[in-house]
């Protein structure tokens, strides 16, 4: 697989406090790769280290090909846009102001990229209006902006969604997914508020005391946090005999619950069980979320 980045033991130690304990991931090109993980767990960090806004005390990553140590890495990280922590704008200017600055910051000799990126995270109509008077929705859409002068393939967003209302979610859910499917942008988002990155993320990290704790396809979760019948019988022998008679694919929870996964007719399973002498008490149907996931592994992880 061709990954945009790599991390290899990826260590930062502040004082006596360890950030990072030797994280390694793996963010493949033409992704949105959700960083998930609790507050402190070494998110930021981790985005500070690879953005080059501080140095790694150990271990290093590759940047498009291109390792840390190299001194070509300042190239390939041209290529990145990022919003770390909060939008890096200029409250006194307007948006057309802040990515003309940002041209001069990055040596960009021409303005004709600016009315289409600004366009883009739908601040085209925001006039003389300045930064400061926006709301945090159009704060964080002009964060953004400024992350695209460069023309990135790469777009690096620390908790793009923290603190905004519902519309200003939806918004920039649209912004991010049209960057990645109409741009071919490749994302990495870090986020605590899982059932959004849910909604996102074709990949995912899962953070833990500074480690990747594992790493995962959106589509390989699908298949772990799949849709079941939750049922409580009388017996779940005779339950498993049944099913299995009928090649449905369970998980015997306890002596009288079960999950039972694929396409059930209930009618047609409660008469087949009441024949073999079992009872159905109650059923319901339910699914493991993104966050019940990410609970139950950093629950596992703490136990081992």
């Amino acid at each position: 697989m061709n990954y945009i980045l790599q991390t290899n033991e990826l260590t930062k130690k502040y004082k006596n406090f360890w950030a990072l304990k030797g994280l390694s991931m793996h963010v493949p090109k033409g992704s949105i790769y959700g960083l998930v993980g609790k507050n402190g767990a070494g998110k930021t960090t981790l985005i500070r280290l690879i953005c080059g806004l501080q140095k790694p005390t150990k271990g290093g990553y590759v940047l498009y090909g291109i390792k840390n140590t190299d001194r070509r890495i300042s190239i390939s990280r041209r290529r990145m846009g990022a919003v770390v922590e909060t939008p890096a704008i200029y409250m006194d200017m307007t948006a057309e102001d802040n990515l003309k600055q940002q041209c001069l910051i990055l040596g960009i000799p021409t303005y004709d990229s600016i009315p289409g990126i600004l366009e883009l995270v739908g601040l085209q109509n925001t006039g003389k209006k300045k930064a400061k008077h926006f709301s945090l929705g159009m704060k964080q859409r002009l964060g953004i902006a400024v992350a695209l002068v460069g023309n990135p393939d790469f777009l690096v967003l620390d908790e793009p969604i923290n603190g905004l209302d519902p519309q200003g979610i939806i918004e920039i859910r649209e912004l991010i997914l049209k960057l990645n499917r109409e741009y071919q942008i490749t994302m990495l988002i870090s986020s605590h508020i899982l059932d959004e990155l849910s909604r996102l993320a074709t990949h995912y990290g899962f953070v833990d005391d500074g480690r990747i704790i594992k790493e995962i396809s959106a589509e390989e979760l699908e298949g772990i946090c799949r849709k079941c019948l939750h049922v409580e019988v009388t017996d779940t022998v005779l339950l498993a005999r049944v099913l299995d008679e009928k090649g449905l694919s369970y998980d015997i929870l306890s002596d009288t619950e079960a999950n039972i996964y694929g396409k059930i007719n209930l009618t047609q399973l409660i008469i087949a069980l009441q024949q073999e002498g079992c009872e159905v008490i109650t059923s319901r149907e339910q699914d493991e979320s993104l966050e019940s996931y990410f609970i139950n592994l950093i629950g596992g992880e703490h136990h081992d």
